[in-house]
């Protein structure tokens, strides 16, 4: 990989792909409400479009699938309050721990800026045990991701200066979220958990790995 690039003043994290494999507890989710609602099969999850986006577009293209997209605000309400009720913990991706005790050792500030709802991020962090105090949900932007919004947020509540902000790395799985981090003037690090490096690359990602676990022995080494 090289030392391309600059390291790093500061760390954001998109959630689900990056700190958890949620994908399980959403479509349990997204598939009860659905039925509830509509009492039919949901359509598969359109990952190559819909990956990393606001769950209320996700709900938009379910009603959609059946003529309905009238009912997407209550396909939304109804999957985001069974997946806050829900007792099932998303799967801790490779090498979380390692990073943020890394990071917090090295003073560097950190936390998380999802499309994912922030009840959802609290429950998880909490169910992990996860070291992270800061953290933002789709609930806290006008604009959610791809627009820059999310991470600029959570650049300013973590109190990064504009001048850092060009050496703030921001780890993200979807097309989507490399391309906020870019337009946020940040350096997008690409993790290979459910796209192809390729299209990482081209949305704008500066370097890629395969989990945060990779990135931690990178940044360990790039220290010494």
């Amino acid at each position: 990989m090289g030392n391309k690039i600059p390291f790093p003043s500061a760390v954001l994290f998109d959630f689900d792909g990056v700190v958890v494999n949620s994908f399980k507890v959403h479509s349990t989710a997204w598939k009860e409400a659905f039925e509830k609602i509509f009492n039919k099969k949901i359509p598969d999850f359109p990952t190559k479009t819909h990956a990393g986006k606001a769950p209320i577009l996700i709900a938009e293209y379910f009603c959609n699938a059946v003529g309905q997209v009238h009912l997407a605000q209550n396909l939304y309400d109804l999957k985001a309050e069974l997946l806050h009720k829900s007792s099932q913990a998303p799967e801790l991706l490779p090498g979380i721990k390692e990073m943020t005790s890394f990071l917090k050792e090295n003073g560097i500030q950190y936390g998380i800026a999802s499309n994912a709802t922030k009840q959802f991020i609290k429950n998880s962090i909490v169910k992990l045990d996860l070291n992270f105090e800061t953290y933002t949900g789709v609930e806290d932007y006008t604009n959610p991701k791809p627009h820059p919004e999310a991470y600029l947020k959570l650049a300013e509540k973590l109190e990064v200066s504009r001048e850092y902000i060009k050496k703030t790395w921001v780890f993200e799985d979807s097309i989507t979220g490399i391309k906020a981090a870019k337009d946020a003037g940040m350096i997008p690090v690409g993790i290979l958990t459910q796209q192809a490096e390729k299209d990482l690359i081209k949305a704008g990602s500066q370097i890629q790995f395969q989990t945060v676990k990779e990135a931690f022995y990178y940044l360990s080494k790039l220290k010494k």
